[in-house]
């Protein structure tokens, strides 16, 4: 099955479920898990959308907004493809040193001329800082109005809104974002929808397919050596079976501790849930 026919199969059964809004809840115990967690803060949200039910990490806050970081890439890109910015996963993008200096922690794949795509699968972030520039606070406050994108709090002229702020998200906004996309009510063309699940494809795991993106910052701006805060926003994709979205938020002391962390324990915890088969 392609990419497309399988969105046109998801959103056809979405469409005729609409306009049922309720959801069933499964609860996930922290016990199990509480030397995993350790001291950082977690909050984690699952949807199938087969079944309508949310499966809620115990304790979990998911009306609290944060910073969406490189987790907003998703609607990002397509946003960009969507006015035009960019025509494909393909469109170049050459990094000008000179308006886009490097900076201290950039590893080396970001110093370096960039797709769309590469660009969102090594979260490069003056990429998407030239697309905000493109597409303009209007349009951003416009169209992430229409998808219930957070606070839709954009300042005109500004070019790193979701990294750190303004633009804040909570975790149900997130999984509520890609609910909608599924159910195909952003009105979005189909090959803008195919180009976001084609990249953001981060695994296999049996027959099904995961897609996220993360992202991460300092939670207090400008201080990268104290506490961060981080996430991994996506979905699962199996043949036989409705999607699955997900978004996980997660606080720790610093950067290390959430890195490799927020990924890994969102697949825990999808797995715990038997949504996800074992790698």
């Amino acid at each position: 099955m392609t990419l497309l026919s399988f969105l046109t199969r998801v959103w056809a059964v979405a469409l005729l479920a609409l306009p049922a809004t309720a959801h069933g809840q499964a609860e996930l115990s922290r016990a199990p898990f509480a030397d995993l967690i350790g001291e950082r803060e977690v909050a984690f949200l699952a949807r199938d959308l087969g079944t309508d039910t949310d499966y809620v990490l115990e304790g979990s806050d998911l009306t609290t907004r944060h910073a969406p970081w490189s987790s907003f890439k998703m609607p990002n890109l397509l946003l960009a493809l969507e006015t035009g910015a960019a025509q494909s996963l393909d469109e170049p993008f050459i990094w000008d040193v000179t308006r886009r200096p490097a900076r201290g922690f950039w590893p080396g794949d970001w110093r370096q001329d960039q797709t769309l795509g590469s660009a969102f699968q090594r979260s490069v972030p003056w990429v998407f800082q030239d697309v905000a520039l493109e597409i303009g606070a209007a349009e951003y406050r416009a169209r992430l109005g229409e998808w219930g994108y957070g606070n839709v709090d954009i300042p005109d002229g500004a070019d790193d809104f979701w990294l750190g702020g303004p633009l804040r998200i909570s975790v149900a906004e997130q999984v509520a974002f890609l609910d909608r996309f599924f159910m195909g009510t952003l009105g979005l063309e189909a090959a803008h929808a195919e180009a976001l699940i084609e990249v953001s494809e981060d695994g296999q795991f049996g027959a099904a397919s995961l897609h996220g993106k993360t992202g991460s910052g300092p939670v207090a701006p400008g201080q990268p050596g104290g506490p961060f805060e981080g996430w991994y926003v996506g979905f699962l994709l199996s043949p036989d079976a409705e999607p699955v979205v997900f978004a996980l938020y997660t606080r720790a002391a610093n950067y290390s501790a959430l890195r490799e962390f927020r990924r890994d324990f969102a697949i825990r915890l999808l797995q715990s849930a038997d949504l996800l088969p074992p790698g």
